[in-house]
């Protein structure tokens, strides 16, 4: 029962991440009569939740960070994991300076220009490290040469995808603004995503399975 929540917790990560990333717009049509901002900040709080539970379920590896020695591999992974955990906590912090509707209460005006930024790029490289993070762990999900053939197909698409979508420049803050194209919708949305996310995490999959072999 236990790998069965935490393989459910982890989908359900995986779905929010992907559906946040659409930002604002990507909820105006479906819920016209919701404010999206609203329904975004709601979600991106679940989200967040959804990772503290994540953490204290592996707090066995934060625990161990300082202990044991440290090859290339486990550089790697530590690296990755502090980063979705930097990302996390940027996100978080100026998801809440930037809010209209679930922390307007904190009446939190300065650093709004700053924070929302920093909420941009820290989206896009959380969305880099968690599928780096996923593909740490590809094999507990891919299974088959039927589904590695499926995932290894939206890695190579993910190429072109991230282009597209122009995603190196909002990683290296290039675009200003978050652009949605809505003429595109909805569903490439979301499988030009689905693929960017399989091509880092076919990327970190096979880095690991490179370095394990000649490790040995």
């Amino acid at each position: 029962m236990g790998k069965i929540a935490r393989r459910t917790l982890d989908i359900a990560m995986a779905v929010l991440t992907l559906i946040l990333m659409g930002g604002n717009d990507l909820f105006y049509s479906a819920f016209s009569d919701l404010d999206s901002g609203l329904v975004h900040e709601i979600l991106g709080v679940v989200l967040f939740v959804l990772w503290a539970v994540h953490i204290v379920w592996n707090r066995a590896w934060i625990k161990g960070v300082i202990k044991g020695k440290y090859n290339a591999l486990r550089i790697v992974r530590t690296v990755i994991n502090a980063g979705v955990i930097v990302c996390v906590l940027f996100l978080m912090i100026s998801g809440v300076m930037i809010s209209s509707h679930v922390f307007s209460w904190l009446g939190i005006e300065s650093g709004a220009s700053f924070a929302r930024n920093a909420h941009m790029l820290a989206s896009h490289w959380y969305l880099v490290f968690v599928s780096l993070h996923i593909g740490l762990h590809l094999s507990l999900f891919i299974r088959g040469k039927v589904a590695t053939g499926i995932t290894l197909t939206l890695a190579a698409y993910g190429i072109y995808a991230f282009i597209a979508r122009g995603l190196w420049k909002y990683l290296t803050l290039q675009q200003p603004f978050f652009f949605l194209d809505l003429e595109r919708g909805y569903v490439l949305f979301a499988l030009d995503y689905i693929a960017i996310m399989a091509l880092f995490a076919m990327a970190m999959q096979f880095v690991m399975t490179t370095m394990i072999k000649y490790s040995r």
